[in-house]
């Protein structure tokens, strides 16, 4: 892979019931040691499925509010909110407020893809959890249109 510049607007986005998301790498080879992309949510929407994983995220709100769901307690983001997941830390962050928001999610991606989606009733009570724990992604996003169509970008993703 060699260096190069993108712009978010000419990336390919996808949109479903989990916010409309373009990926850094989208359009190419996926970076092999971590993965960056923007979310956009409206409110009430979640950016995935309440889950822990090995790997550490990070998230930043650079437009609007947003919930995260974190060891079962409810915590309000607004932003320029960080939020540093460390490994096996459940979490889920939902869209919040009056409208939408945006969010830069950054993970790492070595090693082997070991992942959980417990059962938890906070999660649950926004629609961002499961009914029966699993470790099956396809399981965890079953009621979710996957794989997210893809779409042209809309000025309404970065408004100024």
């Amino acid at each position: 892979m060699t260096w190069f510049v993108r712009n978010v607007r000419d990336l390919p986005w996808r949109e479903n019931e989990l916010g409309a998301t373009v990926e850094f790498d989208g359009g190419g080879e996926r970076f092999p040691e971590f993965g960056i992309n923007l979310t956009v949510l409206q409110p009430g929407q979640p950016m995935t499925m309440y889950h822990r994983e090995r790997y550490q995220e990070g998230f930043l709100v650079l437009r609007g509010e947003c919930l995260l769901i974190v060891e079962s307690q409810e915590v309000p983001l607004r932003r320029w909110d960080y939020f540093h997941c460390p490994p096996d830390v459940p979490h889920a962050v939902v869209g919040a407020g009056e409208g939408p928001s945006l969010v830069l999610a950054v993970g790492n991606r070595v090693g082997p893809d070991v992942i959980l989606y417990p059962r938890d009733e906070t999660a649950l009570a926004h629609g961002a959890g499961v009914e029966e724990e699993t470790p099956h992604p396809r399981e965890a996003y079953a009621r979710f249109t996957r794989p997210a169509p893809e779409v042209p970008f809309r000025e309404e993703f970065l408004p100024d």
